[in-house]
């Protein structure tokens, strides 16, 4: 792809520039990146200031490396290449890069899915529907990994939804592969750090709003207004032919009204509990099956818990919105495949059941213990294993420990994540969530600070029908001290601790406490 800067830039507000020095025919034969380290020649850079780095101190780095053009948010006299000053760096690097492209998305039918759990469930789901629909070749870009049809690729350790440049680069490759529809999950960072702008959105799926991000949010006013960012780009992007634009909002979600109030062509409500174009009924919970009646259609999956039926009618309810046919619905969800760290069962041949779950927000801590609960026998008991983030919402650790301390059994307090945080200060905090539950430390609580010890213990405590479930972490593939990651997975934990022995690689083992250098 070859475009010039002047055509680049018709595709920002034109209120968006404010000066601009250099010749508007400037060739950008690369791409938009927004790194200076990922400049190619002939590429644009795009300057911007971010939590930690200032993008504007790398310009020379970037000319260096033969950027053909800059864009940036201060006065930069003298510059041997064309500048252009805009307001917002981080408003325009996605139309931008969209322009760069071909805006990928105007070819591709566009769901995103948000919300505070669910997400990466909810787009597997849709994926295994649109997989066996006629006509349809679908991919799909989840904080886990991004499909383009015929190749998946990993979209990173700690990842929230991609950068910008990475999105459109993601869309334009399947654009390229023929794929003809996408779904993107979309995280509430994402959509306020603006990397989804340029993307032509033509369903939009809300989850559920529950407490999390408040560290970075401020409030959750403002975690739910990140949230409606994606259902307001509804009304602000290209209609395709015959797809009105469509909302799929929970019903069940006390912010349901507040999102419906938001413009689209047309509303569908799912539910379990409230009323709905799509709700639950009959439902029916067994060891490795899940059942449920919608729209007078009869739901098999093999997925477990309220919270997956739920996952599974948003999916439902978009693939309606699409004119899926029911039978191929209903194939779609009874073949979709256990996503790697959700409610993941370990078997080593032990006699009582192990399970890994990403869980780490006090709702999905609470759905997923609920969900384990059902799964256990009269007098067997429920033991987990969980921590909290450290630099992240402080809130949620009373939260996370008080959800716990109802629903569980014994409760394993460990790391997760400290970063630069004490890690004792952290299971300080838990603590006090457990203890104003009724909690006993040394008796229905304990703290262990090394993650593999307490996944280890956990399971030493069980005894024949209990369940170990371990929380918080899933499928990712790294554990942060300091500001370090190291590599961790907590399925590969589970297995070493039914096995006999702890997996002791963090820093955390073989100490009885640890703080950050």
């Amino acid at each position: 792809m070859v475009a010039t800067l002047g055509q680049l830039l018709s595709a920002i507000p034109a209120d968006q520039i404010l000066t601009m020095t250099g010749d508007l025919a400037t060739e950008i034969p690369a791409e938009v990146v927004e790194s200076s380290g990922d400049v190619r020649p002939g590429g644009l850079f795009v300057a911007r200031a971010g939590q930690s780095a200032d993008g504007h101190s790398f310009i020379s780095d970037a000319i260096a490396a033969a950027a053909a053009a800059i864009v940036g948010e201060i006065e930069q006299p003298d510059l041997p290449i064309p500048y252009v000053r805009v307001k917002s760096a981080q408003q325009v690097l996605g139309p931008l890069s969209a322009a760069w492209h071909s805006f990928p998305s105007r070819k591709l039918v566009i769901i995103g899915v948000t919300g505070t759990d669910g997400k990466t469930t909810t787009c597997h789901l849709l994926h295994s529907i649109l997989k066996r629909a006629p006509g349809v070749r679908a991919g799909y870009i989840s904080t886990i990994s991004a499909d383009f049809g015929d190749e998946t690729a990993p979209t990173g350790l700690h990842v929230t939804t991609p950068g910008a440049p990475r999105v459109q680069a993601y869309l334009a490759k399947m654009v390229e592969a023929g794929l003809t529809h996408c779904i993107l999950e979309m995280t509430s960072h994402g959509l306020a750090q603006s990397r989804l702008n340029g993307v032509d959105i033509d369903i939009a799926v809300l989850t559920n709003v529950m407490h999390e991000h408040l560290d970075y949010h401020g409030s959750w006013e403002n975690y739910r207004n990140a949230k409606a960012i994606m259902f307001q780009m509804l009304g602000q992007t290209r209609r395709k032919p015959n797809l009105p634009k469509t909302a799929v909002i929970n019903a069940d979600d006390p912010s349901a009204e507040f999102f419906c109030a938001i413009p689209a062509d047309r509303t569908l409500l799912y539910s379990i509990k409230s009323d709905s174009d799509f709700r639950a009924t009959a439902i029916v919970h067994r060891a490795a099956r899940t059942s449920f009646n919608v729209a007078d259609q009869r739901i098999a999956m093999s997925l477990m818990g309220d919270f997956n039926i739920s996952n599974t009618l948003a999916a439902v309810s978009a693939a309606q919105a699409l004119g899926v046919d029911w039978e191929v619905i209903k194939r779609g969800i009874a073949a979709a495949e256990l996503i790697p760290g959700r409610m993941e069962v370990i078997d080593e041949g032990q006699e009582f059941i192990a399970m890994v779950d990403f869980a780490h927000t006090p709702n999905a801590l609470k759905r997923a213990l609920e969900a384990g609960r059902s799964m256990l026998k009269p007098g067997k008991r429920l033991i987990a294993v969980f921590g909290s983030a450290g630099l992240r919402d402080v809130e949620k650790r009373r939260l996370m420990a008080e959800t716990a301390a109802r629903l569980a059994d014994i409760i394993v307090l460990t790391a997760e994540d400290p970063r630069t945080e004490s890690l004792d200060d952290i299971l300080d905090m838990m603590a006090v969530g457990c203890l104003a539950q009724g909690g006993v430390e040394g008796e229905t609580f304990f703290r262990v600070p090394d993650r593999g010890d307490a996944i280890f213990r956990a399971c030493q405590l069980a005894e024949p029908g209990d369940l170990v479930m371990a929380c918080g972490k899933g499928h990712e593939q790294s554990m942060c001290f300091g500001k370090t990651e190291h590599p961790w997975d907590d399925r590969e934990a589970m297995r070493a601790a039914l096995r006999g022995a702890p997996l002791s690689t963090l820093p955390t083992a073989e100490r009885e406490s640890y703080a950050p250098d």
